[in-house]
């Protein structure tokens, strides 16, 4: 019997949508109209004055009754900036951590969440991140997750998500990285054309990716268009349709 499973990712930005207004809830509506079974997001805030100390994966995940893990990137003032993962199956927590920064210069530290949910009796390993914004550093980071910290690690058996939000495009040599060991999603459903997730407004941009591992099938992928999700986000979130072996 197949097991199927519906896995989300979306870049937020801080739930700051592109009418200026601060909305984690409207974010949980973008969520509940796509009804995922698991949900990465990334540039979610934790306590940050500029979005007037909120917990937003706390908030959106009690709006939806869905169970998370956050892990914060890096700390700013009392608060934290990261990722988040959010799910309707049972969940746990097997690791959250950095990834490599650019050696020579600062940049925004990066950071990444591992999970397992279970579905229909079967565990699925889900790695959730994002990605800087220079393409040494994306490299770094890439080269990291496939190593024994994260997907050579022993504990991670079985069918694997990667997902998130890479900053890198199609042909960029961070997305090569990844998928010499991992299938695109988006590119894995016969018949149908990758579509971008950035910028919302004209999302030519293929940067959000969600990655499989050999085994897992893909039978449903969407970009929902909408006009909540043109205004939600700065990002599109894209939606997969898993088929586990």
């Amino acid at each position: 019997m197949t097991t199927t499973i519906s896995i989300m990712t979306y870049n937020v930005h801080s739930s700051i949508g592109m009418d200026g207004k601060i909305s984690p809830l409207r974010i949980a509506g973008v969520i509940e109209r796509c009804a995922p079974d698991v949900v990465a997001l990334q540039e979610l805030d934790s306590g940050l004055t500029r979005t007037s100390l909120v917990d937003q994966a706390h908030v959106i995940a009690h709006q939806l009754e869905m169970t998370y893990h956050f892990h914060p990137s890096f700390r700013v003032e009392e608060g934290g900036y990261g990722n988040a993962v959010l799910s309707r199956l049972p969940l746990r927590l097997v690791k959250a951590g950095p990834l490599p920064s650019h050696p020579s210069r600062s940049f925004e530290r990066r950071g990444a969440l591992w999970v397992e949910v279970e579905q229909g009796g079967r565990g699925l390993q889900i790695i959730a991140t994002h990605f800087g914004l220079n393409r040494r550093e994306r490299i770094c980071q890439a080269e990291a997750l496939l190593g024994p910290e994260w997907l050579e690690h022993p504990e991670c058996r079985g069918p694997v998500v990667v997902c998130g939000d890479f900053n890198a495009l199609p042909r960029s040599a961070a997305y090569r990285c990844l998928t010499r060991r991992l299938r695109d999603a988006q590119c894995a459903l016969k018949g149908s054309r990758p579509q971008g997730t950035f910028p919302v407004r004209l999302p030519l941009m293929r940067i959000d990716h969600l990655f499989i591992s050999p085994g897992v099938q893909v039978s449903k992928v969407a970009v929902p268009r909408t006009p909540l999700t043109r205004l939600a986000s700065d990002h599109l979130p894209l939606v997969v349709t898993l088929e586990l072996p």
